[in-house]
């Protein structure tokens, strides 16, 4: 993978984030993944939000790096994620009594990628419930849906499940913020830097 070029935009941005929230007590990778989502929405609360483990995100900054699948739930996700292949099976999946096409994308993702994959999904609280009643023993699960119907809860049940996770408290969440927290991953160097864009 040929080393990222950081538009000077991009340069601003960040120094400007960083004069109004203090991130330097937090892990390095727990640092950048904040970062990226806060830098993602300019929604500074997702500091206080977002629940990370940096003992988990080395595992999945590992596993992502050694060249792990990445699964998102939505096409809008796998557009975000610029320098990685993903798999994203909604445009093949069909609803049915009880099943949401989101929850079975999951299903024929899993089917497709197995155990050890990294799961990014920003927009569909069903993704995430279907996701936790397979055996998918990922990675990472991202789990970031938005919405006032089932967003809250489904993140209270990732956390709950003991699984590899990001996550946040409230309704907020979605594609862009999705994407960002995997980018915060990919984009951070194997070798740490305290301040790697």
């Amino acid at each position: 993978m040929s080393d990222r070029v950081v538009h000077p935009i991009e340069v601003e941005s960040y120094r400007r984030m960083r004069a109004r929230l203090d991130t330097t007590h937090l892990p390095p990778l727990t640092r950048a993944v904040v970062e990226r989502v806060v830098h993602s929405a300019a929604d500074l609360a997702y500091a206080d939000d977002l629940v990370t483990d940096e003992s988990a995100l080395e595992r999945a900054h590992a596993a992502l790096h050694a060249g792990a699948p990445v699964v998102t739930d939505v096409a809008m996700v796998a557009a975000g994620i610029t320098r990685r292949e993903t798999v994203c099976r909604l445009a093949e999946a069909e609803a049915g009594p009880g099943l949401t096409r989101s929850a079975h994308a999951v299903r024929l993702a899993f089917d497709e990628v197995g155990p050890g994959a990294l799961w990014v999904i920003g927009n569909a609280p069903t993704a995430l419930e279907e996701l936790l009643l397979l055996d998918a023993r990922p990675a990472l699960v991202v789990g970031l849906p938005v919405g006032f119907v089932g967003a809250v809860e489904s993140k209270a049940a990732l956390r709950a499940s003991g699984l590899p996770a990001v996550s946040n408290i409230s309704e907020k969440g979605g594609s862009a913020v999705a994407a960002a927290a995997l980018n915060a991953l990919l984009y951070h160097p194997l070798s740490p830097s305290k301040d790697a864009l």
